[in-house]
């Protein structure tokens, strides 16, 4: 087979695993990335690397295209050398950096913005969450749709290539976010608790990774939904209430 456009979203991106297991996140990571650059660049087919905002340290942000990488933890380390094994192996590739992502799951566990719905729907239990390092939720099909807009004009120009930043355009910490979720479906919140310093002893994560967007912007890419109207789509299977409830919500 010769597809036009191969889009790589396959990793291993959970930080203790990946700490733990520095080998086995590298073959995935940054192996499987070097194998595809190559297949792709044999095809002809126009590969998207679907990378990360931990590449960066999270000081000096926003961070372009061409700001200087600085991973704090494994992760940021592997994702960023696949970034470079995909680049040297295919000339025409390109590697799309983007944050922490949401959207439709079958369980919430899935993403690190949806497992937060867990803590809001115990409201009997005292919930302390993050509220020091800043996020920018951004939806799958957002992503998705990028992508598609990339192939689409990569189709059309075939000097479409290198390094972009997509990225939500709210900034959040987890315990803002925890909130929205309340808010959106009419929940308590008195039992989410903000915790403002830095985690003591977890895998060192930057603090605002936020990405520049401006150059898939100048092209006149993107899409954009807002966070409350996207995770009121995602979760709302996940209420516990009568599916006729539910539908409502819906």
């Amino acid at each position: 087979m010769k597809p036009h456009v191969i889009v790589h979203c396959a990793a291993e991106k959970r930080l203790d695993i990946v700490e733990n297991h520095p080998y086995s996140a590298s073959l995935l990571n940054v192996g499987v990335s070097e194998n595809l650059a190559k297949l792709a660049a044999g095809t002809g087919s126009f590969l998207i690397y679907i990378s990360t905002d931990y590449v960066f340290d999270g000081t000096s942000p926003p961070y372009t295209e061409d700001s200087e990488p600085n991973p704090l933890n494994m992760y940021g380390r592997t994702k960023l050398e696949g970034e470079r094994v995909v680049l040297q192996n295919n000339d025409g590739a390109a590697v799309l950096r983007v944050p922490v992502l949401y959207g439709n799951v079958e369980r919430t566990a899935e993403s690190a913005i949806t497992v937060l719905f867990d803590q809001v729907l115990q409201s009997n239990k005292l919930a302390n969450i993050d509220n020091w390092q800043q996020r920018f939720p951004t939806e799958v099909k957002d992503v998705a749709s990028v992508c598609v807009q990339m192939a689409e004009r990569k189709l059309q120009d075939p000097s479409l290539k290198g390094i972009f930043h997509w990225s939500g355009n709210e900034q959040m910490t987890k315990y803002e976010i925890a909130c929205a979720m309340a808010d959106v479906f009419n929940l308590p919140r008195r039992h989410l608790r903000p915790v403002t310093q830095e985690p003591v002893g977890a895998t060192p994560r930057p603090w605002n990774p936020q990405l520049d967007c401006s150059r898939l912007e100048a092209l006149g890419i993107g899409q954009r939904t807002p966070f409350r109207v996207g995770i009121k789509e995602s979760l709302w299977p996940f209420l516990p209430l009568k599916k006729s409830q539910q539908t409502m919500f819906h």
